[in-house]
């Protein structure tokens, strides 16, 4: 994860990750895999429709808090509206979005104020997190492993501020967390077995690395894909679809 991609410097020392002859690097990425949890874990109507409807959640985002029709969303609208998607599952503030929007603090805590007003579960979500915590020093993910909470009663407002973010994002991620390695202990297991033909290589946050034989490729990136996408269905139900993308390269830049 110390590996940079976002700059031009960061995407040439990715391809410096290079394969043998006759072999490609594939990585496989959980799409918005976060967001999708957020819905899952708050049930909330409109949320969970846009992903159930295979929508794209910034742009059905940006259509609800800007009151926009599809054909009206410009990039930056969508971009606002990401900024407002991540931030929130975050705990982001209005002063902290308005930063990083470049407006003003008013206009940073309107944008939330109409995020609540659109998806009001999320808003039940986090406060139900909050004081979960303070009353249990601890959250959970949805597989019920629990994540400890420090500082949640602090009267230091910066660490009680802090931990609070904590309790909302901790179920969120850690469950990600946990679908992701539930589905590479369930890939390893098919290698061993001989299964599946590759080399699971790495993982980072989201994403997994294979170096997979030409001639095995199809059929592995197949089984994977599958596995990534649906083995967390045998230990809990989930209404949300999770959606893996990959990318296929003779490098791990080519391949993202």
């Amino acid at each position: 994860q110390n590996i940079p991609i976002r700059t031009e410097n960061g995407k040439k020392i990715r391809n410096a990750f290079i394969v043998e002859k006759n072999y490609k690097l594939v990585s496989f990425d959980y799409s918005q895999i976060e967001l999708r949890l957020a819905a899952e874990i708050s049930k909330d109507k409109n949320f969970t429709e846009a992903f159930v409807n295979g929508e794209d959640i910034h742009t059905s985002t940006a259509k609800e808090i800007f009151n926009l029709k599809d054909q009206d969303i410009s990039s930056d609208h969508r971009r606002k509206a990401k900024a407002i998607n991540f931030g929130i599952i975050y705990g982001i503030s209005p002063y902290g979005l308005a930063k990083q929007l470049s407006i003003s603090n008013a206009e940073g805590k309107k944008y939330i104020e109409d995020y609540f007003a659109k998806y009001p579960k999320i808003k039940d979500y986090m406060s139900y997190q909050i004081n979960f915590a303070k009353t249990n020093n601890y959250v959970q993910t949805i597989f019920g492993r629990r994540c400890n909470i420090k500082g949640i009663n602090d009267k230091n407002f910066a660490v009680r501020g802090f931990a609070e973010r904590q309790s909302i994002n901790a179920p969120i991620q850690g469950t990600a967390a946990d679908i992701i390695k539930l589905a590479m202990i369930e890939i390893h297991n098919k290698i061993i077995l001989k299964k599946i033909n590759a080399k699971m290589l790495l993982q980072v946050h989201d994403e997994l690395v294979f170096e997979i034989e030409n001639k095995y490729l199809d059929e592995s990136i197949s089984s994977i894909k599958k596995i990534m996408e649906n083995n967390h269905l045998i230990y809990k139900d989930f209404n949300i679809p999770l959606i893996v993308d990959y990318g296929v390269g003779n490098n791990w830049g080519e391949s993202h």
